[in-house]
């Protein structure tokens, strides 16, 4: 188990860098596995922090699963590391003790993913049409405010993939993040991210000032 400061979610690609000890060990211990079994947890930090002898106090009991996908060293024993999220999870404890790095019992959670033609099927798409919508406009507003183009990427055309992409992707808080991971659907993820970039925009339209200056360009991957 990987315990961060921030929330990832399936088929979105992220690197990361690794330098602390028992992370360390994570990575040499994933390295010899065929590129299938290179993979490793992680959940949101409630309370504490990524490093440090205390580090996590508490974390969020839904995470993503995820696959190693890159590794570079970065000498002094550190690793800059790429990985893909493939599947959410359910954390039920964490073992802290029995190895050099962090050991979690955990179950996957599926995606319902409905049947084409279905009514649920024309539901998520009609939903993901309006939330694509809403995204144009979303990154148009943070574009003026910048002064330049931002958030570009090419957005799944999938209901699933799409609403995981740009729950990673919106500037959101890693409160707002954790509750579309946790999300029970497609279809509440979608609703949930045009809710969130509404508000967004009204804030941007009140006062221009309060969204953040520094804006992500996300890299993410629905395979």
């Amino acid at each position: 188990m990987f315990p961060l400061g921030s929330v990832h979610f399936p088929g979105v690609a992220v690197p990361l860098h690794v330098f602390e000890d028992r992370y360390r060990a994570l990575i040499h211990h994933l390295i010899p596995k065929p590129p299938a079994e290179r993979v490793l947890g992680t959940v949101a930090i409630r309370e504490g922090y990524e490093v440090g002898d205390h580090g996590a106090q508490s974390v969020h009991r839904v995470g993503c699963l995820l696959q190693l996908t890159e590794v570079e060293d970065a000498g002094e024993g550190r690793f800059d590391i790429a990985v893909v999220g493939r599947r959410r999870l359910h954390l039920h404890e964490m073992d802290v003790t029995s190895e050099p790095y962090l050991v979690g019992t955990v179950s996957l959670i599926d995606d319902e993913v409905p049947a084409p033609g279905t009514p649920l099927a024309g539901a998520e798409d009609e939903a993901m049409a309006r939330t694509i919508i809403a995204f144009d406009a979303y990154r148009t507003a943070l574009g003026e405010l910048r002064g330049t183009t931002v958030l570009t990427g090419t957005i799944p055309n999938d209901p699933l993939w799409c609403s995981y992409a740009l729950a990673a992707t919106c500037l959101l808080t890693l409160r707002e993040r954790q509750a579309l991971l946790e999300a029970d659907d497609t279809l509440t993820r979608l609703a949930m991210l045009q809710l969130a970039m509404r508000d967004e925009m009204r804030a941007i339209r009140a006062v221009p000032s309060l969204p953040a200056t520094e804006v992500a360009r996300t890299r993410w991957s629905p395979n």
